[in-house]
């Protein structure tokens, strides 16, 4: 208990962070409306079919979007030094990690709303499917997208390259996220059975879990490098 208290804490205090003054929320909004936008405005609608389209935009703009905005995780306080007096605090290293993750996951439910409000507007979705159902496929997306932000943030920093290097690390590996996310997604727009989303649901999971875990462990070792 005392651990997941620290971790909403470092939480908070990112989140608090964020809403003072921070550029990761307006920016990741800013890029998910008009790529929204620019995505609709290009599709040429009497050859494809808005609601079997909309699924794949959705999770690609949702994995531009950690690029653009979530793994800067650590922009502000690699400049101030802060980061380095909260790994000096008598912190774990896998509550910081948690705790940034944390935050991200925050900020990225916010833009995934966001997204989706967009994406079925400006294609003009009009029953998208379960509201539930695409809950349940997201959710565990974003905390393997958020996880993966947090880590391959730390490791841009530690970089020449800074933040051309995240897309790099991430995005092969987030592959199967978007891959299984956007297909049954894609299932629920067009209201299929849920019998056909559950699996991918169960593998989107697994991918979050480990996420979470290994970059937790590896998050460790960084840090005290």
């Amino acid at each position: 208990m005392r651990e997941l208290r620290r971790v909403a804490i470092i939480a908070l205090r990112d989140l608090r962070a964020e809403l003072r003054g921070g550029g990761r929320l307006p920016a990741m909004i800013a890029f998910v409306v008009l790529a929204s936008f620019l995505f609709a405005f290009t599709i040429d609608r009497a050859q494809i079919s808005p609601r079997g389209i909309a699924a794949p935009l959705l999770w690609l703009i949702l994995l531009f979007a950690v690029a653009a905005g979530a793994g800067r995780t650590f922009d502000g306080e690699e400049d101030d030094g802060a980061f380095r007096h909260l790994l000096l605090a008598p912190v774990s290293r896998h509550a910081i990690f948690l705790g940034k993750s944390a935050a991200n996951l925050v900020l990225l439910w916010i833009v995934t709303v966001l997204a989706f409000v967009a994406i079925t507007a400006f294609l003009g979705v009009g029953a998208p499917g379960s509201v539930s159902h695409h809950a349940a496929v997201l959710l565990p997306g974003t905390i393997g997208l958020a996880a993966s932000g947090a880590f391959f943030g730390l490791v841009s920093r530690h970089s020449d390259l800074g933040d051309s290097l995240l897309p790099v690390l991430a995005f092969p590996l987030l592959v199967p996220v978007v891959f299984f996310g956007s297909t049954a997604s894609t299932r629920i727009f067009l209201e299929r059975p849920w019998t056909e989303v559950s699996g991918s649901v169960r593998l989107l999971w697994a991918f979050a879990l480990g996420f979470v875990t290994v970059g937790s462990a590896l998050f460790r070792h960084l840090t005290e490098d």
